[in-house]
């Protein structure tokens, strides 16, 4: 029974369920409440009695069912995609891609509306197309609110926290062993910050995430709550995701040959980006030039009031 719950979790994490729905119904035979009110698996395992499983596991055709499911994983694992097949020639070996939020499925409410739809559907046509890409993004205590309409019209929100437990992710272990962290200075102290990741097929997710019992409880609300908060609180959000998450990338030995910023809040990448080129002993030019010549930005929103625009008072004390 326990290999089958190790099975049944590696599929449970790969998030390819959220727009490959050949598990649907092995999750709903093993819960069909709990499947139909999260279509989440990996919830629905975290709450799956050992009797429950037992009865499944030795029903006909439940083994046939989960070495289906793995057969598959494995084909498409190995499958170059559209990416893999194209002629030689130069081309960048991983593409870096940066957003404020990612929209993969109702599992993992780290989204909005469009502009984390569209992410979502970046890494996961990604992976169908075996393009080698990672997300960057911040792993929130709660997404987006949850809307409810009274009877008078009224809106009301509704702000479901995310327990990290349920959630289909990950610790990522560092090198040294122990949970993965990378720092960034902030005026008068050091913020760490816990990276999470997520299976996205063939891509992987880093999440980055403040709520570490070693930062100060403020800090720790840093990636409390999607687009909530002062602006200050957004400013920090902002570099978390773009300083936090060129370091994280270090730290994993990645190195991308096309770093995708979508949407100014990942725009901090460029300046740590600039700020590393400068330590290496290449001028500021040096180092603008070959930023620039590495970067690819697209907007969600080109309307004046949609990019965030900061009072440099405000800024200057973390620039310095």
């Amino acid at each position: 029974m326990q290999d089958a719950l190790d099975r049944l979790r590696a599929i449970a994490l790969d998030l390819r369920w959220t727009w490959s729905h050949r598990a649907d119904a092995l999750w709903q035979r093993l819960d069909a409440a709990t499947w139909e009110r999260t279509q989440n698996p990996w919830a629905l395992l975290q709450g799956l009695a050992h009797d429950r499983l037992a009865e499944v596991t030795a029903e006909p055709g439940f083994a046939d069912e989960l070495d289906r499911l793995e057969r598959d994983r494995a084909a498409y694992a190995q499958d170059p995609g559209w990416y893999g097949r194209l002629p030689g020639g130069p081309r960048p070996e991983r593409v870096a891609y940066f957003c404020m939020e990612f929209g993969l499925g109702e599992a993992l409410p780290l989204y909005a509306g469009g502009l984390g739809i569209l992410a979502g559907d970046y890494l996961k046509a990604a992976s169908d197309m075996g393009l080698p890409a990672v997300g960057v993004g911040l792993l929130y205590q709660q997404g987006y609110f949850r809307q409810a309409i009274d009877a008078d019209g009224w809106q009301h929100e509704a702000y479901p926290y995310n327990d990290p437990g349920s959630l289909p992710i990950t610790p990522v272990a560092a090198p040294a062993g122990g949970w993965l962290r990378v720092s960034v200075e902030l005026p008068g102290r050091q913020l760490l910050l816990r990276v999470w990741q997520a299976c996205v097929g063939r891509v992987t997710l880093y999440l980055l995430d403040s709520n570490d019992l070693l930062n100060s409880p403020t800090d720790r609300g840093i990636t409390g709550e999607l687009y909530g908060g002062s602006q200050e609180m957004r400013l920090l959000q902002e570099i978390v995701l773009g300083i936090g998450g060129v370091r994280a990338l270090r730290a994993l030995e990645i190195d991308p040959g096309v770093w995708h910023l979508n949407e100014g809040h990942a725009a901090f990448v460029v300046l740590q980006r600039i700020r590393e080129q400068i330590e290496q002993g290449r001028t500021f030019a040096e180092a603008l030039d070959e930023v620039r010549r590495t970067t690819v930005f697209t907007t969600h929103t080109p309307v004046p009031a949609g990019p965030d625009a900061f009072p440099f008072p405000l800024v200057e004390p973390h620039l310095a």
